[in-house]
C-alpha cells in the first residue's frame, strides 16, 4: 500500500478508535439524572464521579512522556486497555463503586491514548497539513455527539442505565485488536544526544519555553469554562423545556452538529488562515457566545441554537489549538501533550466540580458569566504565550 494511502486508512482507524473512547468519556455528561436515578445517589454525586473522571488528566505529565520514550502505539494500546476493563466492570457489577472505577478507568486511558494520537500525528504529519489530519482525527469528537450519545439515550430508555458500559467495554476490546494490527511503531524523539530524551529533559523544555507555559494556562482556563457549561446543560434543557430522557440525547445531535462543522473547517480552514491565528480568534468568539448564551435561552429553538454557536466556536478552538500545540516542542511533543491532557482535565474537573453549584446557585446567567470570564482569562494566556513565536519543526 502507498505511504500516503495507509496513512490515511490509519488516522481513520484512530478516528473509529477515538469515536469509541470519546462516547464512553462523555456519556455521563447529559445522562447524569439518569445515571443518579439508576444509582440512586444525589445528582452531585454523579457530577463528582464525572471531575473524578477528568481529574485523572492530572496524571498526563507522567503518562504524556511515556509515548516520547516507548512510542506512541503502546500507549494507545494501554489507554484501550484500561477503558475495556472498567467499562465491562461497570456493565457486569452496576454499583457506585464499579462506576467510579469505570469513569477513573477510562479517564486513565484517554490519559493514555490523547497525547501518544498528538503525538503521533506530529510525527506522521508535516506541518503544512497538521491542522487537516487533526480536524479529520477530531471528527470523533463530533461523532460521539451525534451518534454515540443517542444511542447511548436510545440503550438507557430501552435496556437500562447499565447497557451502555457493557457495549462500550466490547468495544474498547475490538478497538484494541484494530490498532494492534494496522498501526505501525514509531520512533520516540531524541533529545539533542544520540539517546532518548527523559522525562526530566522534557519538562525542563517545557518550563523553559513561554509558548508552551502560554498554552498551558490557556488550556487549563479554556476546558474549565466549558465544562463549567457542559455538565449542567442536559439539566438545564430537561427543567426549562421538560424534555424527556429520548429527547435530551436527540438534542445532544445539536452541539455533534456544531462539533463536526467546527472540525470540518478546522480541517480545512485552519492551515489556511494559520493555526495561531485561528486559535486565537476562536477564544475571543467563544468568550463572546458564552456571554451571550442566556439572551438566547427563551425558547426551546432559541437555546439550541445558542449551543450550537457555543460549541461551534468552542470546538474550533480546541481542534486548531491542538494542532498548533503539537509544534510547541517538537522535539517532545509526548511531554507536551500529556502536559496539555493534564491542564485541560484540571479545567474540566474544576468545571464539572464547580458548575453544578453555580448553576443551583445563579442558573444560566451565573454559569454563562463564569465561563465567559474564564474564556477571557484563556484568550489573555494564550497571547502571551505566542508573543515572538515560530513554528521550529526537527
Amino acid at each position: 500500500m502507498p505511504a500516503q494511502r495507509r496513512l490515511v486508512v490509519e488516522l481513520a482507524a484512530v478516528a473509529l478508535v477515538r469515536f469509541v473512547l470519546n462516547t464512553a468519556r462523555r456519556f455521563a455528561y447529559p445522562f447524569a439524572p439518569a445515571l443518579a436515578r439508576g444509582l440512586e445517589v444525589p445528582l452531585t454525586s454523579v457530577t463528582s464521579l464525572v471531575a473524578i473522571n477528568q481529574g485523572t488528566a492530572l496524571l498526563s505529565p507522567l503518562l504524556g512522556p511515556l509515548a516520547d520514550r516507548w512510542g506512541p502505539r503502546t500507549m494507545m494500546l494501554l489507554g484501550l486497555a484500561f477503558l475495556a476493563a472498567g467499562m465491562l466492570a461497570a456493565g457486569a457489577l452496576p454499583l457506585y463503586a464499579t462506576v467510579l472505577l469505570a469513569l477513573l478507568l477510562a479517564g486513565i486511558g484517554k490519559s493514555c491514548f490523547d497525547p501518544a494520537v498528538q503525538a503521533f500525528i506530529g510525527a506522521r504529519v508535516s506541518w503544512e497539513r497538521r491542522g487537516l489530519a487533526v480536524g479529520l482525527v477530531e471528527f470523533a469528537w463530533a461523532g460521539s455527539s451525534l451518534i454515540g450519545i443517542p444511542l447511548v439515550g436510545l440503550l438507557i430508555g430501552r435496556h437500562g442505565w447499565r447497557s451502555p458500559f457493557l457495549l462500550l467495554g466490547l468495544g474498547a476490546v475490538a478497538s484494541f485488536v484494530l490498532l494492534a494490527l494496522l498501526l505501525p511503531r514509531v520512533r520516540p524523539p531524541r533529545a539533542a544526544g544520540p539517546t532518548r530524551i527523559t522525562v526530566i529533559q522534557g519538562w525542563r523544555l517545557l518550563l523553559r519555553r513561554r509558548a508552551a507555559l502560554g498554552a498551558l494556562g490557556y488550556s487549563v482556563c479554556f476546558a474549565m469554562a466549558n465544562d463549567t457549561l457542559f455538565v449542567v446543560y442536559g439539566a438545564w434543557l430537561e427543567r426549562d423545556f421538560d424534555l424527556p430522557l429520548a429527547k435530551l440525547g436527540t438534542a445532544t445531535i445539536v452541539i455533534g452538529a456544531a462539533e463536526l462543522l467546527a472540525e470540518v473547517m478546522t480541517a480545512f480552514l485552519s492551515d489556511r488562515i494559520g493555526l495561531a491565528r485561528a486559535a486565537v480568534g476562536g477564544v475571543a468568539l467563544t468568550a463572546a457566545a458564552y456571554f451571550l448564551l442566556p439572551v438566547a435561552a427563551r425558547n426551546l429553538p432559541l437555546a439550541l441554537g445558542a449551543l450550537f454557536i457555543v460549541f461551534l466556536a468552542f470546538e474550533f478552538t480546541v481542534v486548531t489549538a491542538v494542532g498548533l500545540i503539537t509544534e510547541v516542542m517538537p522535539d517532545a511533543r509526548g511531554t507536551m501533550m500529556g502536559a496539555l491532557g493534564a491542564t485541560s482535565g484540571t479545567g474540566r474537573m474544576l468545571g464539572a466540580l464547580t458548575g453544578g453549584y453555580v448553576w443551583l446557585w445563579g442558573g444560566l446567567a451565573a454559569t454563562s458569566a463564569v465561563a465567559a470570564t474564564l474564556a477571557v482569562l484563556a484568550l489573555g494566556s494564550l497571547v502571551w504565550g505566542l508573543r515572538g513565536w515560530h513554528p521550529r519543526p526537527v
